[in-house]
């Protein structure tokens, strides 16, 4: 059962993570972030997220293959340089432990992506993870219909 619904209780809050929300999908491409916001809500649990970005990858044309194969990404063939490097952050970042982001993360992913690129893949990955702890913690129950 659901704890408490942010976007009625804290509005200006709800909004304030919108606006990033709207900044991350102006700035990052589209493929790319919906694997980044795909990995992040399965690392972090969220069921609700998962759900949601799941069903709008396929609505945008993901393939069935590639969406899988997010949970183990390391191993898939299916994801290029850009999209592994944006998944290596996405998975140091969401997991950030004592010593942060390692270096070799941070420098594979600023050998494919520009300063620009980086700060926005970054905010991106931010920003699904606040999306994710929001849901997880209030308990956002999952639509019965979609």
């Amino acid at each position: 059962m659901q704890r408490i619904n942010v976007a009625e209780v804290a509005p200006q809050a709800f909004q304030a993570v919108l606006g990033l929300e709207k900044y991350v999908r102006a700035n990052v491409g589209h493929t790319v972030l919906g694997l980044v916001k795909l990995r992040a809500s399965m690392l972090n649990g969220c069921a609700f997220c998962v759900d949601m970005h799941s069903r709008e990858a396929l609505a945008a044309g993901e393939s069935d293959r590639r969406l899988f194969a997010v949970a183990t990404w390391r191993e898939a063939p299916f994801f290029d340089e850009p999209e592994r490097t944006a998944l290596a952050l996405t998975d140091a970042v969401t997991r950030l432990g004592e010593h942060g982001v390692p270096d070799d993360v941070w420098d594979a992913a600023a050998k494919v992506w520009s300063e620009k690129e980086l700060a926005d893949l970054l905010m991106a990955i931010a920003t699904i993870n606040v999306w994710n702890r929001i849901a997880v913690t209030c308990r956002t129950e999952l639509p019965a219909d979609v």
